[in-house]
């Protein structure tokens, strides 16, 4: 028996607008924003970054593995390639998309590799995350691709313990769910998931928070109190406002 995979869905994508908003503001800002909001770690654990100082935002398209089972898949690498979805999530790439894969935590089967990589640079991707690892690493690394893993392995994709098994469906990466659409951060603190509804107040959040910190650095660096200036204490306040308006900003409402 093998499994007939059905068309792959079709999803809702944010406004460029808010992709471009979203690009000065770090993952650890995000996470906070999400975190009082109710969403307790929308950070991955197992994917960090291979490409020390890049960052990235972009739109999800994931890619499901499962446990491999011979009846329902025994291709091999070349057999019959369009059989294998992880190539299926490459086709539906635009500009700027990030591939989000769970690969189960597997650190032997190398989900993309040196060609995968290329073409998927070449539709203009923005980067690759992957609860798992990948190959060919001296050539991926000469492409610049921004990429968040767990490792690399010589392996391909399914040579030992997982297969591709579905393109745009909800996944967990990470121990975090990932909807197609939603919209990936990564930086050197790693990935962080922005579901599409949080985006304005995340946006709006890290934008009060943001000039705040300015001010409260100026103030730590000169030796201030912590318990003062860190988070900013009420009774600092009017000095806060007072800042803003020596430096040409309107008053900030109250936080």
């Amino acid at each position: 028996m093998k499994i007939v995979h059905s068309p792959i869905p079709a999803f809702k994508r944010p406004s460029k607008d808010i992709i471009e908003a979203l690009k000065d503001i770090g993952t650890a800002t995000v996470a906070g924003s999400l975190g009082h909001a109710g969403f307790r770690n929308p950070h991955m654990l197992g994917p960090v970054t291979q490409n020390p100082g890049k960052s990235i935002v972009g739109v999800a398209q994931t890619l499901q593995f499962l446990p491999q089972r011979p009846d329902l898949f025994s291709e091999g690498e070349y057999a019959d390639p369009e059989t294998q979805l992880h190539r299926h999530v490459l086709y539906e790439i635009e500009a700027g998309d990030v591939v989000v894969v769970d690969a189960r935590g597997d650190m032997s089967s190398g989900v993309f590799g040196d060609m995968m990589s290329t073409y998927f640079k070449g539709r203009g991707g923005a980067g690759i995350v992957i609860d798992g690892v990948m190959r060919d690493r001296p050539n991926v690394e000469k492409l610049g691709l921004a990429t968040w893993l767990r490792g690399w392995t010589p392996n391909y994709h399914v040579q030992t313990g997982i297969f591709p098994n579905a393109v745009n469906v909800p996944i967990s990466c990470g121990g975090v769910t990932v909807i197609p659409g939603d919209i990936i951060l990564a930086d050197d603190d790693g990935v962080v998931v922005l579901p599409q509804s949080m985006a304005e107040k995340v946006i709006e959040d890290s934008q009060k928070h943001s000039e705040w910190e300015v001010y409260s650095r100026e103030k730590l660096m000169a030796g201030a109190d912590l318990r003062r200036y860190y988070p900013l204490h009420p009774d600092a306040e009017d000095e806060y406002q007072a800042w803003r308006k020596a430096h040409g900003m309107p008053p900030s409402p109250s936080r």
